[in-house]
């Protein structure tokens, strides 16, 4: 059906900001037009596979710049990005692409020889592009991740079966629900429940690119995900900074550093993190603690975080260093976003735990009646509107 895509708006910005910042590390800027351009190659290395329309496309990566182009490149062919704990052993891994019937795998250069000893057992996988992270070289079995995303200067990529709002972001659980589960998000709903949160931009929600080519004058914000892109806190936050025209810093570490998120925010002027909790909020405030003048973080609007607890304590700690932020708690999972938020400012503190209810959202009891606010009574949150469409084959 007719709605957002992913692709179709990131074009359209690539087209209304071309030299605008798009991909920010340590190697340098991409441009948004460089972006669009690299990922037309991806798209284009990917179709020559044979790959069908909504395909899976396994992305076994660190953060990295090529994570987020690399699933451009994936929309723009109809195919569907699916996420991969690379924390995982062999055979959580093998579990994993056969459930998602993954028909091509990109992956950083340290998984090679992992993936050297699957790749017998994974005979759906067509292709496999290699992303050069200075640990070996490219595999005679693999393709260069360089080579595809230069083939965009052939042009745009176009697939044969086209792509609209029904095309899926495929986000797998991490096994809290059991076995991991593909959640299939369509990307016109998870793009019209961004796009209601969004602080900065918001289009209409049964709009179209008309209305993005009108709104996107300038660049947007940066912001940087501390969470792995793997995981939907670090994934979504990211595509909402790129849908409405930011740039999206990662960072070089494989474990996370404090004083590296901080130099990032000081040197790049970071407007939004998003985090996982006190796990990472904690270092962020002991480092800022120890050393109060090394660092400008007064560009930082927002610190988004969900997926665990984060305490009040530590969201005091982090205001006390910049009083004009937001710091968000958001109650959400793979398979709900917009279940509850807690918000606190230097205005005024919320306690730990305690979260607003989404507006789409309700506590029903056991025999299915509406839990009173209030009334102490436990019960399971739910919420209506734009959800996934269910469980990958389940």
């Amino acid at each position: 059906m007719p709605g957002w895509n992913f692709a179709d708006v990131w074009e359209v910005v690539a087209e209304r900001v071309p030299d605008a910042p798009a991909l920010i590390d340590r190697r340098g800027t991409r441009t948004w037009a460089e972006a669009d351009r690299r990922a037309d190659g991806v798209a284009r290395a990917l179709l020559d596979l044979g790959v069908q329309r909504q395909d899976k496309v396994a992305q076994y990566l660190h953060n990295c710049p090529e994570y987020l182009e690399s699933m451009f490149g994936i929309w723009k062919a109809g195919l569907v990005p699916v996420n991969t704990n690379y924390r995982y052993a062999d055979d959580e891994l093998v579990y994993l692409w056969d459930n998602a019937d993954a028909a091509a795998v990109v992956f950083h250069g340290t998984f090679a020889e992992r993936i050297e000893s699957l790749r017998g057992k994974l005979p759906s996988v067509k292709g496999w592009l290699w992303v050069d992270d200075g640990s070996g070289p490219c595999p005679e079995w693999a393709l260069s991740y360089e080579d595809a995303a230069a083939r965009g200067k052939e042009g745009r990529a176009a697939a044969p079966w086209g792509r609209d709002g029904d095309d899926l972001y495929m986000l797998y659980t991490g096994g809290t629900t059991g076995m991991p589960k593909g959640v299939m998000w369509r990307q016109d709903d998870l793009f019209a429940l961004l796009n209601r949160s969004n602080l900065i931009v918001r289009y209409p929600e049964d709009g179209g690119l008309d209305d993005v080519r009108r709104t996107i004058e300038k660049p947007g914000l940066v912001g940087l995900p501390a969470a792995p892109l793997m995981h939907g806190t670090g994934a979504m936050v990211s595509f909402s900074v790129l849908n409405a025209a930011g740039a999206i810093v990662t960072l070089e570490s494989r474990t996370f550093d404090a004083v590296e998120l901080l130099d990032a925010v000081h040197e790049h002027r970071v407007n939004a993190i998003a985090l996982v909790g006190d796990a990472f909020a904690k270092p962020i405030l002991a480092a800022l603690d120890a050393q109060p003048d090394r660092w400008d973080v007064t560009s930082l609007m927002a610190i988004v975080s969900s997926g665990v607890m984060w305490s009040e304590e530590t969201k005091q700690g982090l205001l006390g260093h910049h009083p004009g932020m937001l710091l968000v708690d958001m109650f959400s999972s793979s398979e709900a976003l917009g279940l509850g938020s807690s918000v606190s400012s230097g205005s005024g503190t919320t306690r730990t735990a305690k979260f607003t209810i989404g507006e789409n959202a309700k506590v029903i009891a056991e025999d299915g009646r509406e839990v009173e606010p209030g009334s102490g009574e436990v019960g399971r949150v739910a919420v209506k509107g734009r959800t996934p469409i269910g469980y990958y084959k389940d």
